[in-house]
């Protein structure tokens, strides 16, 4: 949804009419996530642009028929696709994924607040009723909640909405109308809640939690940090550049990075934020940059500090760091030499090696090929 916040403003300035479809529910070999979205602008009633997907290209097709009936009578609908439907609409790779499918007027409500919480680094949550009393599917849209008459039930959404934003994750649940928590059992599609009016005791809301992007931190304004703030921004991260050399950190050679910062890298790292979504890469490989920075990093909540180095730079590194109080726990979460072993030379096949290294650290990969491994794809 993030990704798709400027075209579903501008589409909404212009006053086009499009349909937003997004995952609420996915289970098996899925190749995307809760809140994948799609969007759909029509013109004339039928299809006229996409951005987004919500399956990676297997039900695709599908989503977009559904839209033309949404856009035609104006009713959200919720639709589950799994193996065992027809080869045109089925996820030939297993699992199964319920998406629900709703009018972009609907849609569009909250997004001046979407993206105000995304600019603001608190993020937000998009809730949706995706079945229940019909009296209902108006209770809690967007971050503004309207009780309409069911107090406890809108109290509870609204506590469990923070929660989630808190720890940025999405989530579906379901409640009893006195604001009680139910088990989420095998309903329509993947654990969603009945077809609206099925169960008239229950409600089943999606919250779909839109963070902020998650920071990249590069120390050392190299040939190297170009390429990797390319790479970094293309994975989604919010960059940042940062060398205390005026004459090498300047916007001009770092294009693709959102920041770029002249200070120490010590000292900007003890005052900016770090959480454990951050990725901090040090590519100085200079001890009287590299350790007074990785001091802090490694004590920091960071998801990834990488250090870059041959393997002597490297040992001597980890020497001067023990000397500094650096415990054996605190350094064993420094990947150094930093990436992973592709055979990289260039900076821009450096840069991807340690951008592999990072989403198998962000998504708990084990780094292997593929073909070695056993189980499910996507866990």
């Amino acid at each position: 949804m993030r990704d798709l916040l400027p075209t579903l403003l501008a589409w909404r300035a212009a006053g086009e009419p499009f349909v937003l479809a997004t995952v609420v529910a996915a289970d098996g070999g899925g190749p995307r996530e809760l809140g994948a979205a799609m969007a759909v602008r029509m013109t004339g009633g039928v299809p006229g642009e996409v951005v987004g997907s919500v399956s990676g290209g297997c039900v695709e097709a599908a989503v977009i028929e559904a839209a033309a009936e949404v856009l035609a009578d104006g009713r959200p609908r919720l639709h589950t696709y799994g193996l065992e439907d027809s080869d045109a609409v089925g996820l030939t790779c297993g699992g199964t994924l319920s998406v629900f499918v709703e009018p972009g007027t609907a849609a569009t409500a909250h997004l001046d607040r979407v993206r105000d919480g995304v600019e603001q680094g608190v993020g937000a949550a998009v809730v949706t009723v995706t079945a229940g009393p019909p009296e209902l599917v108006g209770l809690h849209h967007g971050d503004v909640l309207r009780a309409n008459g069911y107090e406890a039930l809108a109290d509870a959404v609204a506590r469990d909405a923070d929660a989630l934003v808190d720890v940025g994750e999405s989530a579906l649940r379901r409640y009893g109308l006195d604001g009680c928590p139910e088990p989420v059992g095998a309903g329509v599609g993947v654990g969603v809640g009945s077809a609206a009016g099925d169960e008239p005791d229950t409600v089943t809301v999606f919250f779909n939690v839109i963070g902020a992007p998650p920071r990249m931190i590069i120390l050392g304004a190299l040939d190297y940090a170009a390429s990797l703030a390319t790479v970094g921004r293309f994975l989604g991260y919010w960059v940042t550049v940062c060398d205390a050399r005026p004459v090498f950190a300047t916007s001009e050679r770092f294009p693709n990075a959102h920041e770029v910062v002249v200070a120490w890298p010590h000292k900007y790292l003890a005052v900016t934020s770090i959480d454990a979504r951050t990725a901090i890469c040090v590519l100085t490989h200079d001890p009287k940059f590299d350790v007074p920075a990785l001091q802090i990093a490694l004590r920091s909540p960071a998801l990834y500090v990488g250090a870059m180095g041959s393997r002597r730079t490297c040992e001597d590194r980890e020497r001067r760091l023990r000397e500094e109080g650096i415990t054996e726990h605190e350094l064993s979460r420094l990947a150094a030499p930093i990436g992973l072993d592709l055979g990289a030379s260039t900076p821009a096949e450096t840069a991807v090696s340690i951008a592999a290294e990072l989403v198998a650290a962000r998504r708990r990969g084990s780094g292997e090929p593929l073909r070695r491994t056993r189980g499910r794809i996507h866990r």
